[in-house]
Formats: structure tokens, sequence, C-alpha cells
């Protein structure tokens, strides 16, 4: 009992127990030989470090620390890799980081700390998880600086992928590049194609994307699963469906079995381009196959269905689901609320926030501006406060009530007479000059062209891609990463491939913004023009930065009431504060090159869009189409529409009204004949415009009857 254990004997017994992993015995032991008072060296503390990190302990990991000060042992340099790691998977980001910059500081002392790539490598996926992009940006100039130091193939795979999220191509390549002139040990693996396969998607490029894909199946590598959910989920996010359809039904061939991601994302893409009978076709296999549905998956087809037409089916969906108790979260509330406020159902939108509530499911920011919008849409302004009958918890409504109410207070302020007739939106020039905005900086321009050539297809493809090294795996990533290098300037990336959203998926820190484009888009369907130019003043003056979609509703509103300095105004200011246009700003800018009759710069603008990233979605085909329409350029118009169609996306009730119009005022009534049987063919139900339209065309044939009665009547006079 009163035994004493040597040094050596818990040094072997702690070494003993770690390796058998039974760790629970390990703390009862430490304080027994504090109780002993034996103190081993680092080294066996060490060991024990690293095996409460390998079993996901680290709190206890981080008390061995605690234990090594309370017996004056001294930390190896060796040690500090170890407790870097515990402090990263702790998620003690910034402890870690500061620990990180003191051992560099201290490299010049006796005791000299070697940060192995492991270390480093784990601090840098957990700077890029927790999107702190400046300090991962240090910490990788940092490395790379660094004499010694030399990033693995995991290492260039972190980065390469980190930089390609932040949309940072260049940088990308560039890593590429110098991996692969690294040689062995350092050359790219298959991470290394998933992850630029994904970063050439993320930025747009998603044709570079499909060759490289082809380029990856004959590298030496066999794509796995994830590879082909990365370009699966590329290509639908770009309107690519027909690709992704091929690659998805290669995926199935090499016998590879589709998760629920891949399907869900198919199912989306489906959706998207309108083909509906398609993708419920792909749920019904999706269930058949035995691949679980989700909740998520369930929401893509309610939306869906929803935005194809098929509301009833949509709702009918929804309320099985109800019954059944599952597959039902606040997303899906979410969606039935917004649609049943587009349709002028509020009653039943407001009854779906409480059932809501009751189900313990969180009525959100989304859901709660939707219903402000229903609400004034309707114009009951007074019912505002009414939300608090239907959503009593959380302080949600609250907030935007509050918020409504000092919004409306700082509205009824006298403005500030020094600002008489200065303009919010100064602009320099006319809608016209459009081009030269949308130019980019000459080293982005380089950077552009060296990618694609007219119209955004790739130099490098085809006849005319010769590779520089005949013997290369990858002659085409070679290219692209030759062509970066030769770039003389970095410029940020001015696109997002994501359509900007009303609300920002930013919790609290948003909230200001999010409730600004609320009512803007409030007050501009309501054409009151002058309040949202004001309260966008008042809030952008308080220090609030305007995201996309704010611009894109301004400016909007100003191409629709033909305010085109003032929409050019817009387009500018967005520029100056560095706002990445998206699909919809593109969209507008058309709109209004078309109401100016300079179709003529369409195409260039077209162009514009497809080399920084941009694709073509329904509205942008449909709005493209109606302003090379009107501006008679029926032919063009026509090639779109078949481009359209080629493309695998299937045209709607606007694109089919559009061309029926164009055609019908352009005299050439047989085409516009043909394209209303096309869209019943298509089983397109017509609306009211199309009603209009066909009214113009029944007096437009019954014109061309007449006229032609009479030119037999008068040929009839002249032969008697």
């Amino acid at each position: 009992h009163f035994y004493k254990h040597s040094v050596s004997t818990y040094g072997q017994i702690f070494y003993s127990i770690c390796k058998a992993g039974c760790l629970d015995e390990l703390r009862p032991l430490i304080n027994l030989m504090k109780e002993d008072n034996v103190v081993v060296d680092s080294s066996i503390f060490k060991v024990l470090l690293d095996a409460f990190i390998r079993s996901g302990n680290f709190e206890s990991a981080l008390e061995i620390l605690d234990d090594m000060d309370e017996l004056g042992t001294s930390l190896n340099p060796q040690m500090y890799n170890s407790v870097l790691v515990a402090l990263v998977r702790k998620n003690q980001i910034e402890l870690a980081l500061s620990m990180f910059y003191k051992l560099l500081q201290a490299s010049g002392s006796d005791e000299f700390v070697v940060l192995d790539g492991l270390t480093c490598n784990e601090l840098l996926v957990a700077l890029r998880k927790k999107d702190m992009r400046e300090d991962f940006k240090t910490v990788f100039g940092i490395l790379r600086g660094r004499e010694g130091f030399c990033f693995d193939t995991w290492g260039y795979n972190i980065c390469i992928h980190a930089f390609g999220c932040w949309g940072d191509l260049q940088t990308s390549l560039k890593l590429f590049k110098e991996m692969k002139e690294k040689g062995s040990g350092f050359g790219p693996d298959l991470c290394t194609y998933n992850s630029l396969i994904h970063v050439l998607c993320t930025v747009g490029k998603v044709k570079d994307a499909l060759i490289v894909w082809e380029e990856l199946k004959t590298s030496g590598h066999e794509p796995d699963a994830f590879s082909y959910r990365i370009i699966i989920q590329g290509c639908c996010k770009l309107y690519r469906v027909n690709d992704a359809e091929k690659i998805f039904n290669e995926m199935q061939y090499n016998g590879f079995r589709p998760d629920t991601v891949v399907y869900n994302s198919l199912l989306d893409g489906m959706f998207k381009v309108r083909k509906l009978k398609e993708a419920c076709q792909l749920f019904e296999n999706m269930v058949q196959d035995g691949v679980r549905a989700s909740c998520w998956s369930y929401n893509i087809l309610i939306d869906g269905l929803f935005r194809n037409g098929r509301a009833v089916a949509a709702y009918t969906l929804f309320c099985d689901l109800k019954k059944k108790g599952q597959f039902v979260d606040g997303v899906t509330y979410s969606i039935v609320v917004l649609h049943l406020c587009r349709e002028g159902h509020l009653k039943g939108a407001l009854e779906l926030a409480e059932e809501m509530e009751a189900r313990g499911l969180v009525v959100d920011l989304v859901t709660i501006t939707t219903l402000l919008n229903g609400l004034h849409k309707q114009g009951r302004w007074d019912w505002a406060e009414q939300l608090l009958k239907h959503v009593r918890d959380g302080s949600l409504v609250v907030n935007a009530l509050r918020w409504k109410v000092e919004m409306e207070a700082k509205m009824k302020c006298p403005q500030d007479t020094r600002k008489d007739f200065t303009p919010i939106f100064p602009s320099k020039g006319d809608f016209g000059e459009i081009m030269d905005l949308l130019s980019s900086s000459p080293g982005d321009q380089e950077m552009d062209n060296n990618f694609t050539s007219e119209g955004g297809e790739s130099q490098v493809d085809g006849n005319s891609f010769t590779p520089s090294d005949p013997w290369s795996s990858s002659p085409y990533l070679d290219q692209l990463a030759d062509k970066v290098e030769s770039s003389t300037e970095h410029s940020p990336h001015l696109f997002s491939v994501s359509r900007g959203q009303r609300v920002q998926e930013k919790g609290m820190e948003s909230f200001d913004i999010n409730m600004v484009n609320t009512y803007l888009s409030i007050f501009l369907a309501k054409g009151k023009l002058s309040l949202a130019c004001k309260l966008f003043e008042i809030f952008t003056e308080s220090g609030i930065d305007p995201v996309s979609y704010t611009y894109n509703s301004m400016m909007t509103s100003f191409v629709k009431k033909g305010y085109f300095n003032e929409a050019w105004g817009v387009l500018s200011q967005m520029g100056e504060r560095l706002c990445p246009a998206d699909i919809a700003t593109y969209n507008v800018i058309i709109q209004g090159l078309g109401k100016l009759g300079r179709a003529d710069i369409a195409s260039a603008v077209l162009n514009q869009l497809m080399k920084q990233g941009g694709y073509l979605d329904i509205v942008m085909y449909n709005t493209l189409i109606n302003a090379l329409g009107k501006a008679g350029r029926i032919e063009e118009a026509n090639n779109l529409f078949g481009q359209m169609r080629t493309s695998g996306i299937n045209p709607d009730v606007v694109t089919f009204n559009i061309l029926i119009e164009i055609h019908s005022k352009s005299g050439q009534l047989k085409e516009a004949y043909k394209f209303l049987r096309m869209m019943l063919d298509a089983g397109c139900s017509p609306n009211h415009v199309t009603d209009t339209i066909l009214d113009f065309l029944e007096k437009e044939i019954e014109k061309m009857r007449y006229q032609k009665a009479s030119i037999k009547s008068n040929n009839k006079d002249d032969a008697t």
C-alpha cells in the first residue's frame, strides 16, 4: 500500500495503457503519480497528449498541460504541435492562432520549435471552415515564406480548395502548377482534381470544369463518388442539366450508387429548367432504388411543383407529409408560406406561421419578411401587428415591428436642405456606355481573354489546344495554370454565381440590411419609388452596406420607369463598392438596353457575362428574346430560342407569350400561330397575358384576310 513506483515504471505503464487504448485509467494513475511526487519526463507527457487527441478527448488533452505546469515539467519543443492540434480540434481557433504566432516569434531562440505539416494543415482547415479569410491568407503567406517548411499534397489541396471557395481561381491554379513542378511526392491526386473541378464550378467556368473532368478520367486517377457529386452539382447550379444527366447515367453505369445529395442536386436542376415530368420520374426512381429521401428532397419537390404551375399538387403533398409527421421542417413551411402570399392567400399563410410555432419550429426572418411583404401587397399596413397574435414566441417579430416603427419615424424626418438637388446615384455618361463599366480591370481582362474567346468558348479546347507537355497527365490544367502565370495583375472576381437573396443568412448581423431589402421591395412593388430612394439614402448613410439584391431592386425600378441615368448611377456605385453582380444584374442591364433600343449591345453584354462565369437561366433567355424581338431582330430571337431548347431549358408561358407577340407585331402570323401550337403541345397553360396577345393576333389575322379579299376583289375588277 505504501509502495512508491519509479519514474521508469510510471513511464512503462502509461505507454502500455495508451497503446491499449484504455484511456479511462490514465487520470487516476496521473493523480497517483502526483501523490508519489514522481515526475516523468516530457516525452511521456507527449505520449499521453497524443493518445487523448487521437481519441477525441481534447479537454483531457489540455488538462495534461495543467498537470505538467503543476509538476514543473517544461514543454518539449515537439509537444507544441500536439497542443496546437488539440486547441484546433477543441474549436479554440483564436487561442491556437495566438500560440502559432508566438511560436514563430520564438523560433530564433535556443529551443527551436519545428511546426510539422500535419499541425499546419489542421490549422488551415479550421480557418477555412470558420471562413476566417484574412487569418488564412496570413498563415498561408507566413508558411510559404518560412525557410525549411514545405507543403505536402494534403496542404496544397487544402489551400487550392480554400482559395477556390473564396473565388480566387488564379491562386488555386498557381498552387496547382507549383505542386506539379515539385515533382515526386507532391504530385496532384484525386483530391486535387476534385478541388479544382469544384473551384471552376464555383466561379462559373463549368465548360472548363467539364474538360478537366474528362481529363481526370485519363490522368491515371479514377473518379470516386465525391467526384461525380461535385461535377453534377456544378452543372445543375449553372443550368447545364443535360450534361448533369449524362454524368449521372455514367455514374450508375460505373457501379456508383448516387446518394441523396446527388439526387437532390439533379432534382433541383430539372425543376429549374422546367423539366417537370423528368423531375417527378427521377424522384420515383430515387424511392424505388432505396435511396432515402431527406427533408431537403421534399422541400425541392414542393418548391419545384409550385414554381412549375402545379400548386395544388404541391400543397397536397405538403398536407400529406404533415399528417405523416415526417419530412417537414421550418424551410418547408417557409416555402409554402411564400407561395401562398404570392397567390394572395394571406389568411392561410398566417395560419401556417401559427402552426409552425405550435409544432416547435422556429419562425425565421425569411418567413416573417415574406408575411410582411404579403400584408403590404394586399394593402394591409395595419395588420403588421397581427403577426404577434400568430407568432407569440421569439424576439424576431418584436424586433421587426420595432424596426418598422423606427424606419417610419426616420422617413417622416425632414430632409437635410444641404442635400437638395444632389442625386443619390450620380452618374457619368449614360446607359449606352455599359460595356466600359462591365469590362474588367486590365489584369482581370487579360485573365478572361486567356481563358475564353468570343462567346465564352474555351480557347484551349478542340483543335486550338496544343499541350505544352505531350506526356503530361493534365495538359488542359497545365495550360490554364500557364495562362494564370502570365497574368500581370490580380483583381477580385466581381461576379457571383449565386443569385442575391433578400434575406442574408448571417443572423442578427445582417438584420438591418434584410429589413431594408424587405421594405424596398414593398415600396417598389407599390410604385413608391421616392419612398424607396429615401429609405435607401437614410440607411446607407447610417453605415449599412447594400448588397447585390438591394442594388438590383433599385436598378430594376429605375429601368421600368425609364430613368436610365439613375439606373446607370446605381450600376456605377455597385462597381465602385466592389459589390459583385449576379445574373439578376445582367438581366436588368439587358432590359434597359432593350428599352433604349440598343439591342445591338446585348450580345456583347452576353459575351461579357459568359466570360465572368455567368450562365443563362430561363429569365435571362426571355429577356434577351424580348429585347431582340422588339428591336426587329426576329431571326436572332428565333436562334436564341433554339439555343435555349438545345441547352436543355424548357420554355415557359412567358417565353411563348414573347415569341407569339413579337412574330404577330412583325407580321409573321404563321410563325406566331406555330408557337401557339407549340405552347399547347408542351402542356404550357396560357395566362391572361396570352389572352391579350391572342386578341391582337386574331385582329391581325382578320386584317390580313380583309387585305387578301380586297386584293382579290380589285384583281377581279381589273380583269372585268
